[in-house]
Parts: structure tokens; C-alpha cells; sequence
């Protein structure tokens, strides 16, 4: 490519370039009508290795980007209440996140399979097709101002329910080593991976019921968090506790081996809102989305963009396979789901395509794959491009699926 011969700057002016970049690009693409996220990657694409090479991944950038993706986690979650999610996961619903899932997850097997991959290999391919990138579906439905209308609670539930869903099945993969070959080993390591998933469960539950039980003596709890507010002199007291209690169920997730963005996920949404005095939460919120808009979701996602390489490639027709069932069995996994669940053809659809963004946590997984040993660089490449082009192709779908709907019910 256009690769520039220059030091590489020191990580102060390397963020100065990403952030000012992929600002830029986001502003021209909100322009454009389209969501800024988009601008962000592209800004990562151009400064990355695969056009002029002027950015490296480093560790601190990768800091930053999981910073970024925590506190994109919390904001969405405090715009979503537990109830909705229940709903949206109850009866009928639950076809839209099965057949979301199940549907890739078996396409990415068979093409494993047709290309003569190990079982090991295929898992793992059908894992990368399945997931559904719930930072960015949420960013996406956020930059579309329909994170919480009827569709976009169903996408990030469905979203939800395949991260768990896959890192459940990770979780069996890795604890499933080359030398317990048995059946029973199998069964045993399974047993332990779904403890942990239920004890982590339980774990949620017990803290649903107990802001449950706080909520119902309102007059009391309210005062007394008040006058603890008034005993700290720190500035941003309320908000660095909400970090901190959200921290908590991350560290719990990731704890019980599950990723962060999981356990973050819940903690913001059990956030107990009825013991914030008035206006108090609307302040936590401004100043989330200020430090997460303005600074580090930009920076997740312009480090997707540098994570890309094109010059990796090796095999175009596993490339062509696995970008057409990474597209085609989603959005149909989402259909389905979605015409099961009873939603017409044009919301079905709207579902396929909203399930249909990648990220960080189909490329979490693709980077355990690499560093266990079981793809390689050039598959690790092609998992890259499909998320890139995934998240960059969903939102312009969702965009003229949600216009026909709004037709469809005469908002425009």
C-alpha cells in the first residue's frame, strides 16, 4: 500500500492523529447521513498497516479501546431498563436470539468442515459467524436514535444472549485440552463452564431483587445515600461510584470467565436509579456519554481499523465463504427468529441486519484462536475483514430498514 517511511511518534501524538482523525471522518460521515462509527473505522483503516501504515497497535491503545468499550457498555445500559430486556427475552422472543445464533454458528462449521479444518478450527470459525458485537450494535442503535424503540431492545437482547452464549461455548473449547481426550473429560469440563455461568446468573439475580427490595423503601434509602454523598468532599463522588459499582460486575464476569463487557453490561442496568436524588442520574449520564462519545469510543473503534491487514490474505475463497455466511446466515437467523417471534417481514428483516455488526467481541475470540494456536494470521485476517465489513455495511441496511418501517407506520 501507500506505507510512509516515518518513527513511529510517541503515543501522546499517535492519539493526537487517531482521535483527530477519526473525529474527522465521524464528523463526515454524520454529514453524510451516516452513523459516525463508521468514519472512526475508516480513520483506523487509512492510518493502520493496510493503507499508510502511520499507526501501530500497541498496548496502551488497546487500554484505551477496552476503556472505550466499558464505558460505551455503561451508557447503554443506563438507557435500558431490566423489565424491558425480560420482555424482549420472554416467549416468542427468544426464537429471534436462538435462530440468531444457531443458525451461523453451523454455517461457520460446515465451511470449516468444507475446507478441511479440524473440529477445533470450525468451533471457532462458527463462533466468530454467530456472535453479534453488542458495543457496536449499541453504538450503531445509538447513532440511529433506536436503542430504545421495539426492534433495537430485541438486537441488543439477542446480542446479549450470543455473547454469553459464546463465550459458554469458549469457555468449553479451552478448557477441553488435547490431552483429556475422553468422554467424561468432556462432560466435566462442560459441567464447569456451565457452573460458572449459572453461579454468575445467580449472582445477578440476588442483586435484581435486593434494588428491588431498596426500591420499595425508597424514603428510607433515599435519605441515607443523600447524607453519604454529602460526607464525601472529592469531586464527581457519584459518578466515580457508579464506576465503581458497575467495575464490580465486571470484575465479577471476568472473574467467572466471561468477558467484562458482559458483567458491565448488567451492572449498568441494575443501576438502582430510584436512589439518585433528582436530576442526579441525568448528570451521570451527560458526563458518561461526554468522556465516552467524545474520546474513547472514537478510539475503539479507529483501533479496529488499525487491527486490519489487508497484505495477510491467503486464501480468497475461504475470504468469499466466510463473508458470504457471516452475512447471508445472520441476517436469516434473524429473519426467521423474528417471523417466529410474530414481527412482520420488513422488522424481521430489520432484526437480521441488526444482528449482522461484529467487533470486539468476535475479534476477542479470534485473537484466544491465534494465540492458542488454532487459526493462523491469514484467518485471523479474514475474521478481521469480516467484521470491518459487517459493522460497516449494517448500519446503512438498518438505516433504510428502520425508513420503511417508519412509512410502513406513517412517521414519515
Amino acid at each position: 500500500m501507500f506505507h510512509l517511511m516515518l518513527p513511529a511518534p510517541p503515543f501522546i501524538v499517535m492519539l493526537l492523529i487517531i482521535l483527530a482523525s477519526a473525529k474527522l471522518f465521524g464528523e463526515i460521515c454524520e454529514r453524510l447521513g451516516q452513523p459516525s462509527m463508521i468514519g472512526e473505522l475508516l480513520a483506523g483503516v487509512i492510518l493502520g498497516p493496510s493503507v499508510f501504515n502511520i499507526i501501530q497497535g500497541s498496548t496502551d491503545l488497546k487500554v484505551l479501546a477496552d476503556l472505550g468499550v466499558f464505558l460505551l457498555i455503561i451508557m447503554a445500559g443506563m438507557e435500558i431498563e431490566v423489565e424491558e430486556i425480560r420482555k424482549s427475552i420472554s416467549g416468542r422472543n427468544a426464537w429471534i436470539a436462538i435462530l440468531g445464533f444457531l443458525i451461523p454458528f453451523i454455517s461457520g462449521i460446515l465451511i470449516g468442515m468444507a475446507f478441511h479444518y479440524n473440529y477445533t478450527f470450525s468451533i471457532f470459525l462458527g463462533l466468530c459467524i454467530a456472535i453479534t458485537a453488542l458495543p457496536v450494535s449499541i453504538r450503531i442503535l445509538i447513532d440511529l436514535g433506536r436503542l430504545n424503540s421495539d426492534i433495537g431492545q430485541r438486537i441488543i437482547s439477542a446480542a446479549i444472549f450470543n455473547d454469553v452464549l459464546s463465550l459458554l461455548v469458549l469457555g468449553v473449547i479451552l478448557d477441553f485440552s488435547d490431552e483429556t481426550k475422553h468422554l467424561k473429560d468432556l462432560v466435566f469440563s462442560t459441567s464447569i463452564t456451565v457452573l460458572k455461568v449459572v453461579v454468575f446468573m445467580i449472582f445477578l439475580i440476588f442483586a435484581y431483587k435486593m434494588f428491588k427490595l431498596a426500591k420499595s423503601k425508597v424514603n428510607i434509602v433515599n435519605p441515607k445515600m443523600s447524607r453519604f454523598l454529602g460526607y464525601l468532599r472529592g469531586k464527581e463522588s457519584l459518578f466515580a461510584l457508579v464506576i465503581v459499582f458497575v467495575l464490580a460486575f465486571a470484575s465479577m464476569a471476568d472473574f467467572m470467565h466471561m468477558h467484562f463487557i458482559v458483567g458491565a453490561f448488567f451492572g449498568a442496568i441494575l443501576l438502582p436509579r430510584s436512589m439518585f436524588a433528582r436530576g442526579d442520574f441525568e448528570e451521570v449520564k451527560r458526563n458518561t456519554s461526554g468522556i465516552t462519545m467524545g474520546f474513547l469510543a472514537p478510539i475503539f473503534f479507529a483501533s479496529m481499523g488499525i487491527a486490519f491487514n489487508i497484505t495477510a490474505i491467503n486464501n480468497v475463497m475461504l475470504l468469499l465463504a466466510v463473508l458470504a455466511a457471516s452475512f447471508f446466515s445472520k441476517i436469516l437467523g434473524g429473519y426467521l427468529g423474528g417471523r417466529f417471534a410474530g414481527f412482520n417481514s420488513t422488522k424481521s428483516l430489520s432484526l437480521g441486519f441488526g444482528l449482522n455488526a461484529r467487533g470486539i467481541m468476535e475479534l476477542v475470540i479470534a485473537n484466544i484462536a491465534l494465540q492458542k494456536g488454532f487459526i493462523s494470521i491469514s484467518m485471523f485476517s479474514i475474521l478481521v475483514i469480516m467484521a470491518m465489513l459487517t459493522t460497516l455495511l449494517t448500519p446503512f441496511f438498518l438505516k433504510k430498514s428502520f425508513g420503511i418501517i417508519d412509512r410502513e407506520q406513517g412517521f414519515l
